[in-house]
């Protein structure tokens, strides 16, 4: 978990409840909100216990989102990165992302941090105009969602974008093991057992360590 003073856990406090204290000024984005989604290969099943972020205000949000992640449709490699999504509001483009989560299928728990270039934020706040196929016209979008891509190994790939643009992949990061095991918010320490289909297939085909 993030180790930041009591007093900014008190700032995050009244940002994420009340709309953030008088004093901060609201972010100023082409959008009421942004994204985060989560997703994992299929049968690799993960529970996120939390996403924290730090904004290009310097303010830091913890648990903006977590639980059950999306799945793919092939247990190797990825697909192109866009997955359902959280709602992010009052907050601003993220600079920094902190995401813990449990493998369930090893099982482990990992963390890691990972640094939004400038590139991204830039990304996500640039008009595109692009003809829509599933809405059949022409639409200005903004590259406003990123998908967090996470398997076993500690694996997580990054990508910025939304759904007629498509994904840009921002990057491909090594998370840390947790040395304190899984589930650090006061409830106990356990890992949920896969799902009978992900366990037989993985008694089956083993984890394909590599693909990712």
């Amino acid at each position: 978990m993030i180790r930041l003073t009591l007093a900014a856990g008190l700032l995050v406090s009244l940002c994420a409840c009340a709309g953030g204290p008088p004093s901060v000024a609201p972010p100023k984005l082409p959008y009421d909100a942004w994204y985060v989604g989560l997703v994992a290969p299929a049968h690799m099943e993960v529970w996120v216990e939390t996403v924290d972020l730090i904004d290009q205000r310097g303010l830091p949000f913890f648990h903006v989102t977590g639980g059950v992640a999306s799945y793919t449709g092939t247990p190797e490699g990825w697909h192109n990165g866009g997955s359902g999504g959280m709602p992010i509001n009052n907050v601003d483009l993220p600079v920094r992302l902190f995401l813990r989560w449990q493998s369930l299928v090893e099982p482990q728990a990992y963390k890691v941090r990972i640094a939004i270039p400038q590139w991204v934020r830039d990304e996500m706040v640039k008009p595109q105009t692009v003809f829509c196929k599933p809405a059949r016209e022409t639409l200005t979008l903004h590259r406003n969602k990123i998908t967090l891509g996470m398997a076993p190994g500690g694996i997580v790939k990054v990508w910025v974008g939304v759904g007629c643009l498509g994904y840009i992949e921002v990057g491909r990061f090594q998370a840390e093991i947790e040395p304190r095991g899984p589930f650090l918010r006061g409830r106990g320490i356990y890992y949920r057992e896969p799902k009978p289909e992900a366990k037989a297939w993985i008694e089956k085909n083993g984890i394909p360590y590599g693909s990712w």
